[in-house]
């Protein structure tokens, strides 16, 4: 909370409802890490449901989390886009998941502190295009520091969005390294 109040995230507002713990996290690290897209679906439409009841402002666009090419072809998918597509046939959002990439390749972030975070994903975004929209939502799996979308919020906002939202499906704790 205090971290929040002297360096304010550059996204507007971030929904996640859930708590990264049992039964969730083993959902995400078996989509993640095993390949069980299957679990994508599960935790897009969970993620979806609790969106629709909420009645938030509905971004322009929806944009998952990218992966580095090399990361992306090793793994085969981006599990941000496997939980993003229950999401937009939902709530009738389109999703722009070439609109971002990542340029640089970072480390994987599961091992480092919140000051190693934000420096891997420093300038490790860029857009394809100006959006040319009012607002887009950022979609993650687990949003623990932030940093990874409060990196992609200040590629956006340099662009000329005006309204940033990050969605994810759970939060861990900011001192929480997850197990793989």
């Amino acid at each position: 909370l205090f971290i929040c109040l002297r360096r304010p995230p550059r996204y507007d507002r971030a929904i996640v409802p859930f708590r990264y713990a049992y039964p969730l996290d083993h959902l995400v690290r078996d989509l993640k890490y095993h390949g069980r897209l299957a679990y994508g679906r599960v935790l897009g439409t969970l993620l979806a449901d609790f969106l629709a009841a909420a009645e938030l402002p509905r971004p322009d666009l929806l944009v998952p989390v990218p992966l580095f090419p090399a990361r992306h072809r090793d793994r085969g998918f981006n599990q941000a886009n496997e939980i993003a597509r229950p999401i937009a046939d939902r709530l009738h959002i389109p999703i722009a998941d070439r609109l971002c990439s990542r340029v640089r390749a970072t480390e994987d972030q599961t091992e480092l502190n919140a000051a190693q975070r934000r420096l891997n994903v420093r300038r490790a975004f860029a857009l394809a295009r100006r959006p040319g929209v009012r607002h887009v939502a950022i979609l993650d799996d687990v949003l623990t520091t932030g940093s990874t979308v409060n990196e992609m919020a200040r590629v956006f906002k340099r662009s000329g969005v005006r309204t940033v939202s990050v969605w994810a499906v759970a939060r861990a704790a900011p001192d929480y390294v997850p197990k793989v």
